[in-house]
């Protein structure tokens, strides 16, 4: 038999990588683009370039630690209360499982069986699974989390700021926006292809949110500066 390809073991790395990278991109190339509007010196672009892209790779990387540890502590929570109510009161638990079954389409009787068949196995597993949707799959991993997202913030934020060093200052607001839209459509196109996603769809998200926030603040520098000079 063919063995099936499937993604979703995949989410929790690749959520946190897909939105590091796409934060790094676009948050140091919004932050570039708002000093670029309001700067006509490098030094100041490159600074806050490189600033945004550390702050951000640690804000990133805290976050979203912080997040999926909660996420953790409220799994864990979860399967104290379970183990206590299977102690407590078996049948139940079991007439709950079995009426689970049995609205996923199982005929009553059968519903029974394989509730009593799983609870003999494993009460726990079967709960947590099928109860309260925790498996081993998708279960939050705070530090793997953390670090694919710190560490793809730097990957999609140094591109920015490689911009920022080389282009052209009078051009650096226009360049900053043609790079970050070619930079994510690439990452777009990777992310869709990594996850099975439709590609069309992953770019158009990312390059339409990155226009409205890139538009954004460079009115704001653009502002800015008008009003500072």
């Amino acid at each position: 038999m063919k063995t099936e390809k499937h993604f979703v073991n995949k989410s929790g790395w690749l959520r946190a990588a897909i939105l590091g990278a796409n934060d790094g991109i676009l948050s140091t190339a919004s932050i570039i683009i708002g000093v670029a509007a309001a700067s006509s010196n490098r030094d100041p672009i490159v600074l806050a370039g490189i600033a945004g892209l550390v702050a951000g790779s640690l804000s990133m990387a805290a976050g979203e630690y912080v997040s999926v540890s909660s996420q953790v502590d409220l799994e864990s929570s979860d399967l104290e209360r379970e183990k206590t109510e299977l102690k407590e009161s078996p049948e139940n638990e079991l007439y709950e499982l079995a009426k689970i079954y049995e609205n996923r389409g199982l005929e009553k009787d059968l519903s029974l069986k394989v509730a009593e068949q799983l609870t003999s196995y494993n009460a726990l597993e079967a709960h947590a699974r099928d109860e309260l949707g925790i498996n081993e799959i998708t279960n939050a991993k705070p530090l793997q989390a953390a670090l694919a997202s710190g560490a793809a913030f730097i990957f999609g934020g140094i591109l920015p700021v490689i911009v920022a060093i080389s282009a052209p200052v009078v051009l650096m607001v226009y360049l900053q926006y043609i790079f970050a839209l070619v930079f994510l459509i690439a990452l777009g196109t990777i992310a869709a292809k990594i996850g099975g996603s439709n590609i069309k769809k992953a770019i158009v998200r990312l390059t339409f949110w990155g226009t409205i926030a890139m538009g954004i603040t460079a009115l704001i520098g653009h502002l800015f500066g008008a009003i500072v000079g």
